[in-house]
């Protein structure tokens, strides 16, 4: 823990793109009031004029600045596969790490860094899960935990709300690609989905995936993913994601034996309890409530309630709690909204959706197959031909 608590964490920030500008203007607004802006580190020299802006030292390499003595923390706002060699790079040198989302590409990687941070206890190590914030999604997690809705039968969540142009792919040659980006909807826009799917509901077992790579769109990665997954017991779930589907539709199902969640929109939630679990009642009805139901008769009132409950949005706020729970836990040991050892359970997952595919089988979530799945997206790199392959360690 930090031991000069007298003064603000400094933050540095690798990456001044939106992310980071966004993180920037939060700390020089006085939005996170243990947190001040230490420096800033991006390999554009022109962002220079915004480090002079805030006052702070501005490096163009991040080794240099984890070397400078100017920031006792630092936030990973770069492309996906450099996360972990950089939280790595600042562990090693004392300096707090939060790391964007995802935690990294593939797992060994992230694995890695969670193995190095765990040599390091003494120092914060944490994810940009900002969605962890979301009063709806906190809210949904105390409620299933508490057991009042009893055990998971069925969850599904249809997310299509990213749609995206060709013209955005074209911005960068890196975009897209599985050597730059290291894919498409799983890593670059559903990240948040797939660890608030396993946050609420529990890591799944297995997975068996259909994705379509370049569908509608000229790209490499994938655009579409439909997948099962199994969550032990006789519980299932379905994650459905696209790019190209310009109406988009977010809802989220949570059935299970005693009630059912549902979530529109990420702010719209109707929650039905049951007076009794599902095959109880099933079992309590004569074959006159069977006639009565099959005539639209039936008084379910007596078997169920429902509430409807719609949440402000808190985009932007979110990111400053974050930011704010991980300068308090450096300062005083407040627990961590999301650790960063959190960040396993969304790579491990899109890792899977994307080896099921590839090999047109269900592959097990719970004993990934890490090398495996190296291997095959290393084939895919080395097909592009503009990137390095990944290395096996």
């Amino acid at each position: 823990m930090n031991t000069t608590s007298s003064r603000p964490v400094r933050l540095g920030i690798i990456g001044l793109g939106a992310q980071g500008g966004m993180y920037a203007k939060l700390i020089g607004d006085g939005r996170i009031p243990q947190l001040s802006l230490g420096a800033i580190c991006d390999v554009d020299t022109a962002k220079s004029a915004v480090a002079e802006r805030y006052g702070v030292p501005f490096f163009d390499e991040h080794l240099a600045m984890l070397d400078s003595g100017t920031v006792d923390a630092i936030v990973t706002t770069v492309p996906h596969y450099l996360h972990p060699e950089m939280g790595i790079a600042a562990l090693q040198r004392g300096v707090h790490a939060l790391v964007e989302k995802p935690a990294g590409v593939y797992t060994a990687q992230v694995d890695e860094l969670i193995r190095f941070a765990a040599t390091t206890p003494e120092l914060t190590f944490a994810i940009m899960f900002n969605q962890r914030t979301n009063p709806l999604y906190v809210d949904l997690r105390n409620l299933l935990a508490s057991g009042e809705l009893g055990a998971l039968r069925h969850t599904s969540w249809i997310i299509t709300t990213w749609w995206r142009p060709q013209a955005y792919y074209e911005q960068s040659a890196w975009r897209a690609t599985w050597g730059g980006e290291g894919g498409g909807v799983l890593v670059n826009q559903a990240p948040h989905q797939l660890d608030l799917w396993q946050w609420l509901c529990g890591v799944p077992r297995s997975v068996f995936a259909k994705c379509s790579y370049g569908f509608r769109r000229d790209i490499a990665v994938e655009d579409e993913v439909d997948a099962l997954v199994d969550f032990g017991d006789g519980a299932t779930g379905s994650f459905i994601t696209a790019t190209h589907d310009i109406v988009g539709t977010d809802r989220l199902e949570i059935l299970c034996d005693r009630g059912k969640i549902v979530v529109d929109d990420s702010k719209t939630v109707t929650i039905t309890r049951l007076a009794d679990t599902e095959q109880a009642i099933s079992a309590s009805m004569s074959a006159a409530d069977v006639v009565d139901l099959f005539r639209g008769q039936a008084d379910l009132g007596r078997y169920m309630a429902t509430s409807t409950t719609t949440y402000e949005s808190r985009w932007g706020q979110q990111h400053a709690d974050v930011l704010t729970n991980f300068a308090a836990n450096i300062v005083d040991g407040t627990p961590l909204i999301a650790p960063g050892a959190d960040g396993i359970h969304g790579v491990r997952l899109a890792n899977a959706i994307h080896l099921s595919s590839w090999l047109g089988e269900e592959v097990p979530i719970t004993d990934f197959d890490e090398a495996r799945y190296l291997a095959e997206l290393n084939r895919r790199i080395r097909a592009e031909g503009t990137s390095p392959e990944r290395p096996v360690r």
